[in-house]
């Protein structure tokens, strides 16, 4: 495809103003992190005495790193058991041609359009009368479902795209449909549970409403949790808040940092294809 220069300074421009538009809300949280802890920072000022010990003190006050385990708690279930049930709806809703299959794809887009908002009230009275408030699994098994339908969606587009000759080619070699989906199915599908994987554990890791709803403990909650404990009821700690919440996004970064050619290969999957 051959690209003219207007295009490629036009795309340029773009890119830059993409990027500023990303990286100066982030500086400006690092400015007002390091101001002292008792002023309200405004505007994107460096400070004149930069206060690094907010980040230990946010750490340390926002008891983030409990916070941390118990946020990897709850991605260690959710993000597997999310992967296992979409991969195999998925492959038979996009794969199989199941009767009612239609109806059931349709059925997880209503899933998408409601509003989370509107399911809190009664996820907190379903949770209570399961005897869970306040744990982990108050804040697991709701993720499992909320995140269901996406996650279905998501994989039954990866398996739309693969080629039917493949499967036919299996079949003709006489493999069964569970050695089909094992050998040929689910190699090729790695890009795509590597994108969702990192998409679902991104989800998880910054869930804030339902935690802070369900779980009445500050250390059972997700680590997005931890920004709690800068707010009182009468002032909040805007320095040690922004601290904590660099602190917080630190991992989620370097996860999509390392895991990036994965999901830019998942989303390119389609683009490609013929």
């Amino acid at each position: 495809m051959i690209v003219n220069k207007s295009e490629v300074i036009i795309g340029r421009i773009v890119l830059i103003v993409v990027l500023l538009l990303t990286v100066i809300p982030i500086v400006n949280m690092l400015s007002a992190a390091l101001q002292p802890a008792d002023r309200n920072p405004t505007g994107l000022a460096w400070p004149t005495d930069p206060q690094w010990g907010n980040f230990v003190t946010a750490f340390e006050t926002g008891h983030v790193f409990q916070l941390m385990g118990s946020s990897l708690f709850i991605v260690v279930f959710v993000v597997p058991i999310c992967l296992l049930f979409a991969t195999l709806a998925g492959y038979a809703l996009g794969n199989l041609r199941m009767k009612g299959g239609r109806f059931l794809f349709i059925f997880l887009l209503l899933g998408l359009t409601i509003p989370f908002e509107a399911l809190i009230i009664p996820l907190y009275y379903q949770i209570q009368s399961m005897g869970l408030l306040n744990t982990q699994w108050a804040i697991i098994l709701p993720l499992i479902g909320l995140y269901m339908p996406f996650s279905v969606i998501w994989m039954r587009a990866h398996f739309v795209s693969v080629p039917q000759e493949l499967s036919e080619a299996a079949r003709v070699d006489g493999a069964t449909t569970i050695q089909e989906f094992r050998r040929i199915q689910l190699p090729l599908a790695r890009p795509a549970l590597s994108a969702l994987a990192i998409l679902l554990f991104l989800w998880t890791w910054n869930q804030f409403l339902l935690p802070v709803v369900l779980v009445s403990d500050p250390l059972n909650r997700t680590v997005a949790g931890a920004l709690t404990f800068f707010q009182g009821q009468y002032s909040s700690s805007l320095p040690l808040l922004n601290a904590g919440a660099l602190i917080i996004i630190v991992p989620t970064i370097l996860v999509f940092v390392i895991f990036q050619r994965q999901f830019i290969k998942a989303l390119l999957q389609g683009a490609v294809k013929g």
